[in-house]
């Protein structure tokens, strides 16, 4: 029987989500008179943020903006609104949604933006970017990417070489010019396994720029090391997270390498009685995208099998608000490109 459950803090939503999913509510509230919001992407890569979103807000989810044509032909009322998820977009798709004449609110984590405007930088002085990251599939990386598409070669974590073909290892790794090479990251990587990484590159670019302030973000370097601070007093963790949660699953693959026994589950149905023969202490902890009362479900979950349980939860709440994004008409936009 479980005695004690350790609860990692912090974990669960950090501001860059909180600002996204508050940036749709409070739009779709606001314009629901006009019709139904859309939302480019998962506006956090977790299903039940975007399920209650859907079911509460009326909120649709697309991929390409052309669904919003095909959304009111099906008859549906739409505002004339788009918001863009927190994981980025490359800045075509703010030109399309200007072309479309729909307005934008653009809710990408202020951290992702801090890496777009590096790329930029350093492609318009002439540099070659080597983008790390998960897949070349992630929305983060498809956006950081998308600044500088002709100059961006995306790599590999040390440790996933070969899991996506079109990253390349860093040990191989070639750029058309070795004195001018850059190294950029996605936000929400292992910590340890990125900085090795960026080892690996600088022993192959001796003049590889590494920017002064790391690309990985506050929340995901905060959440990794309270997991590592629980580690040692536990049997097992469980870990709340969606499988399309880059941060999510890194804390998974922490915990499995730091515990040996990690398991994934989106909310406390998915425990499986025999994860826990001869478990006493268990850790819990949870993507930045996942909300909180799912994990007090996990708490309820083992509070029913054993009404002693003790529950410990040390550590600090991180205290960082970010700005609510402004929505945008196509003539702004179109404005500010002159």
């Amino acid at each position: 029987m479980v005695e004690r459950l350790y609860l990692a803090k912090p974990r669960g939503f950090c501001a860059g989500v909180v600002m996204a999913i508050e940036a749709v509510e409070k739009a779709a509230q606001a314009l629901r008179a006009e019709g139904e919001l859309v939302v480019y992407h998962a506006i956090v890569h977790n299903e039940v943020v975007t399920r209650r979103l859907e079911e509460r807000y009326g909120v649709h989810f697309v991929e390409d903006l052309a669904e919003v044509e095909a959304l009111r032909r099906a008859g549906r009322r739409l505002a004339n609104t788009v918001v863009f998820s927190a994981h980025g977009i490359p800045p075509w798709l703010r030109r399309e949604a200007a072309e479309r004449g729909l307005h934008q609110i653009d809710a990408t984590c202020p951290l992702v933006t801090k890496v777009h405007n590096e790329a930029k930088r350093y492609a318009r002085e002439g540099y070659w970017i080597l983008l790390i990251g998960d897949s070349a599939d992630h929305q983060e990386i498809k956006g950081t990417r998308g600044e500088a598409p002709d100059r961006t070669i995306l790599v590999a974590v040390h440790t996933h070489v070969g899991r996506d073909p079109r990253l390349a290892d860093p040990r191989t790794v070639e750029v058309p010019d070795p004195e001018r090479v850059v190294v950029l990251t996605q936000t929400t990587l292992s910590v340890d396994d990125t900085l090795a990484t960026i080892e690996i590159l600088k022993a192959r670019f001796p003049r590889l720029v590494v920017p002064s302030r790391s690309d990985l973000c506050y929340a995901t370097k905060n959440r990794q090391d309270a997991v590592k601070r629980i580690a040692p007093y536990v049997d097992l963790f469980l870990v709340l997270t969606s499988v399309a949660s880059s941060n999510g699953m890194r804390l998974l693959e922490l915990a499995q390498g730091l515990v040996g026994r990690a398991y994934r589950i989106s909310t406390a149905a998915d425990i499986r009685p025999e994860w826990l023969h001869g478990v006493r202490r268990v850790g819990v902890t949870s993507a930045a995208s996942t909300p909180d009362d799912l994990v007090q479900e996990v708490v309820a979950y083992f509070r029913e099998q054993n009404p002693a349980l003790e529950v410990v939860e040390e550590g600090e709440w991180e205290d960082i608000e970010f700005r609510e994004p402004r929505r945008i008409s196509p003539e702004e936009w179109w404005a500010s490109q002159r």
